[in-house]
């Protein structure tokens, strides 16, 4: 496969920031309330993502390696500046639905690992698609978790409704409980068809049953003892 095509594939289905990495929870859950938050959310976060691994990829040499971080937060704050200005003056409403998770962009986990991981160790090119990749990964995760919650929930989709007047909404789903209970399910059914997220892989990789909090046991050094055995 075409490496440009590879990244964004890995983003969207092999390494998906929600289902996979189990990445970027706060927003994930807090603004699914509706599918039209979570289009507006995930392309502020794809908007932020390519342009910040591009422009990172392309200093990415002159960045000292004791200022690496600030530096990119810096140039991640720069550009979700920029989109929240956007929002206020283009889509007012939907800059007040979504409210402080917009300025919260700078710190979420999908944008700085993604620079840490990919766009400070590779080429502009390469580090767009996979910028694009993963916020669109983060996108169709967020709107699964929305179709869920508005749909049975409201009884509607994009505001539109969907279910017959008889049907009585859950209203729970549009709560925050009702955020985990949908992203539970989720996970059950692609635990069920045997889809591994992240957290299985390293509860499998560590040999244990659960308890990751509570163990003892780094990554190094599983390393180690594979190496050993191996």
């Amino acid at each position: 496969m075409n490496k440009n095509l590879e990244r964004i594939y890995n983003g969207i289905i092999k390494e998906n920031p929600v289902f996979i990495m189990m990445l970027g929870m706060c927003p994930a859950l807090a603004v699914s309330t509706s599918v039209t938050n979570a289009l507006g959310m995930g392309a502020c976060t794809i908007a932020v993502l390519v342009i910040s691994n591009i422009v990172i990829s392309l200093v990415r040499k002159i960045i000292p390696d004791e200022v690496r971080l600030p530096a990119f937060i810096v140039i991640v704050a720069s550009f979700v500046t920029v989109v929240e200005l956007i929002m206020k003056a283009y889509f007012v409403e939907l800059n007040a639905s979504l409210g402080v998770y917009i300025p919260l962009i700078v710190v979420n986990c999908i944008i700085l690992g993604r620079a840490e991981a990919y766009a400070s160790k590779n080429p502009p090119l390469l580090s767009a698609m996979d910028g694009i990749g993963m916020g669109l990964g983060f996108t169709f995760g967020l709107v699964c978790i929305a179709f869920f919650r508005e749909l049975f929930g409201n009884g509607t989709l994009c505001g539109v409704q969907i279910m017959p007047e008889s049907f009585q909404p859950v209203a729970l789903l549009i709560k925050a409980p009702g955020a985990f209970l949908v992203l539970g399910f989720i996970v059950m059914v692609m635990n069920a068809l045997h889809i591994k997220t992240e957290a299985n892989r390293r509860v499998e990789s560590a040999g244990c049953e659960a308890g990751c909090a509570a163990c003892g046991v780094s990554d190094k050094e599983n390393c180690e003892k594979k190496e050993a055995k191996a």
